[in-house]
């Protein structure tokens, strides 16, 4: 445990100004981000008596190892510089809503030629038209499949609106009238692009003048006894109706807004989020969150706000946001939404009438997911405690091993020969630390020697960032180690900074030490890993391997391996992590061996890489298609010169292969080379 006086900056070094900081802990990793009006102020509260401290406050204090700062002109630039730390920190100490479920959207992809209507989740994407989100995806395809009878819009994946294209032939839903089949050209693209921006209109809840025209059209149709017409039209109309029908009216019809509320008790709260537009509750969604650092429900709506808006920008931030309490102060809060949205967002909480109704509504959701959430989080809890304490006990450490990392070997007869390496903190995946790695110094079958060589990687680059020199060396080598194509930034040869952060301030991705080592295999692949260990004078990092044949738990130096009962939670905990390195082994390795796949002829072509090669079968489509193609067609493909094209050319007419002759008429038989 620190002591804070060790780090406390000296009087007058901060300064009485609004400003974000930031407390680090021993290997430099973020531990907390704040934001305060005077940095002086905030910064000296944390440097009092520890028995003055919130319990959480001094946790968090009595972990940290510096603190630094960053002042900024207005606390509304405070507010953006917080939220952009705290997304790319991730630190432990600071609220962070957590979602047991991924919401699905109902997205309009606008960026493209020909708009797409389709369910979506995840992060949102640039040219895209969000709806949503919604608690199930089977509502959104229910109430699609309703108003593609009006609007029928694409729906169909690009590899199917390409197969169509090629043949000539719609899709199924284009025969039935759920699609106006642009990939046939039964519509041009920018007929297809007004549906699409009536499909959108309609959902962002200009509903009454749609369904106002579309009457007005039936009945015309009806005086001139165009009935048939007529007929269509009014299913159009009771089908949008029933769409609509779906989401239940609750507040006037121009009222676009969003309700947040919060349930919290000591440790934990939960907050829920109505999102309301044209007086309808189009979406749904929540989070829950440990109290890790000493909030109120002012502070829990101010990060709700933060990551809610935080990657929102105009019509996404509706024109009013109900809450239960202002954060403190308000109007910086205000101001960046306003900024966010383009025009004036109204942060209030309701007092009176449907709203301050419909607020209660969602408090009742937010406290029933903290119950719920409680009951799961419980069981959760004391089982990956006890799998802990099961792992440490049967391997003789002295604590539960918090930070676990696991690594594997995946290749495919010896040929593009991978590994990879997951992250297990507190019993839970935590994903964004993962890395996977080339084996490049050899190629072969030889897993033990390729465990040596990525323990020694990963442990050697610890080293180097572990030293806070900022110095640099050259480091030719790691070029020839074959660097980790997504874990290692800058090891290409060349400079490295010997220091434990990059250039700009961040924590290397290395720079963290686990407890535990675990290794896919059994005694030779753990011999390997501690060898590798011992090589580099690390002795406080354990290491064990988990066979997969009678899944045994491997110690170095043991003759007879730890056998964990089957029902063991410990033992579940090591076959979820060895079971996550391997699955991101294999997919590593499927990738590469993709990359890697052969073009055939095109292997003929002298000076022709994968890169081009792929290139020109994106390009052309298949072989032979390329075979047909003139020199000038070719050399239409990014990257390829007149020179290569003819010599593409050449090789291609020198493989073709010989027609086919029908022996029984003598007539050439036309070949099909895909």
């Amino acid at each position: 445990m620190a002591d804070p006086s060790s780090y406390r900056p000296k009087p007058g070094q901060i300064p009485d100004s609004p400003g974000v900081y930031k407390f680090r802990d021993e290997h430099g990793r973020v531990i907390y981000v704040g934001k305060a009006k005077s940095l002086r102020q905030r910064l000296s509260s944390y440097f009092q008596d520890l028995a003055g401290l919130h319990p959480r406050t001094r946790t968090m204090v009595t972990t940290a190892a510096s603190v630094e700062w960053t002042v900024v002109s207005t606390e509304v630039e405070a507010l953006q510089l917080e939220y952009s730390w705290i997304k790319e920190y991730d630190p432990r100490f600071n609220v962070k809503y957590r979602d047991d479920k991924s919401y699905p959207s109902l997205a309009v992809t606008m960026g493209e030629e020909f708009p797409r209507v389709q369910v979506m989740r995840g992060p949102k994407k640039k040219g895209v038209r969000y709806f949503g989100p919604y608690a199930h995806a089977w509502a959104i395809r229910e109430t699609v499949d309703l108003m593609l009878r009006v609007f029928p819009v694409r729906t169909c994946s690009a590899g199917v609106f390409k197969r169509s294209a090629q043949i000539g032939r719609p899709c199924l839903l284009g025969y039935i009238g759920k699609c106006s089949a642009p990939c046939v050209g039964r519509v041009t693209p920018q007929e297809h692009r007004e549906l699409a921006e009536d499909f959108c209109d309609f959902m962002g809840g200009r509903t009454g003048t749609y369904l106002r025209r579309l009457e007005q059209r039936m009945h015309d149709a009806a005086e001139e006894m165009e009935y048939e017409k007529a007929a269509r039209l009014r299913d159009d109309l009771e089908a949008l109706r029933r769409a609509m029908e779906k989401n239940a009216v609750v507040l006037a019809d121009a009222t676009d807004a969003d309700l947040i509320a919060v349930a919290e008790d000591e440790l934990e709260a939960a907050v829920q989020i109505f999102h309301v537009r044209g007086g309808r509750v189009r979406g749904q969604r929540g989070w829950v969150t440990d109290k890790v650092e000493a909030v109120d429900t002012a502070g829990l709506v101010e990060h709700a706000l933060q990551q809610l808006y935080g990657e929102e920008k105009g019509d996404s931030v509706p024109k009013e946001v109900l809450v239960p309490a202002l954060p403190d102060p308000v109007e910086p809060v205000t101001q960046w939404l306003t900024e966010r949205r383009g025009a004036r967002v109204d942060l209030r909480i309701p007092q009176r009438g449907d709203k301050k109704d419909l607020m209660a509504t969602v408090q009742r959701n937010a406290g029933q997911a903290l119950a719920l959430h409680k009951t799961k989080r419980a069981s959760d809890l004391t089982t990956r405690s006890r799998a802990l304490e099961e792992i440490a006990e049967a391997l003789g450490l002295d604590t539960a091993p918090l930070r676990v990392e696991c690594f594997d070997i995946s290749h495919l007869q010896g040929q593009d020969v991978v590994a990879s390496m997951v992250v297990f903190e507190d019993g839970l995946a935590r994903k964004s630390e993962y890395r996977r790695f080339q084996i490049k110094s050899f190629a072969g079958q030889d897993d033990v020697r390729s465990m040596h060589e990525v323990i020694g990687r990963r442990f050697r680059r610890y080293l180097t960032e572990k030293q806070k020199t900022g110095e640099w060396e050259e480091r030719p080598e790691d070029a020839a180690e074959g660097a980790p194509e997504d874990a290692i930034e800058g090891a290409t040869g060349g400079a490295v900074p010997t220091g434990g952060r990059e250039d700009d301030g961040r924590p290397k991705r290395f720079a963290y030490p686990p407890q535990l080592v675990v290794v896919d295999g059994g005694r030779p692949q753990v011999a390997a890993a501690k060898r590798a260990l011992d090589e580099l004078g690390i002795e406080d990092v354990a290491v064990c391997g988990l066979a997969k044949r009678l899944e045994e738990v491997w110690l170095p130096d043991e003759e007879d391996p730890v056998v964990l009962p089957r029902t063991s939670e410990g033992l579940y905990l090591l076959q979820r992590v060895r079971d996550e390195a391997h699955r991101f082994a294999i997919s590593y390795q499927r990738s590469k061996r993709a990359k890697t796949m052969k073009a055939g002829p095109l292997d003929a072509v002298a000076g022709l890489g994968d890169t081009r090669k792929q290139a020109l079968l994106k390009h052309f489509g298949s072989v032979k298609r390329l075979r047909a193609a003139t020199i000038e067609q070719i050399c239409e493909t990014p990257g390829i010169g007149r020179k290569t094209a003819e010599t593409i050319v050449a090789a291609l007419a020198a493989s073709a292969p010989a027609p086919a002759v029908n022996t029984a008429t003598g007539e050439i038989m036309d070949g099909a080379e895909e």
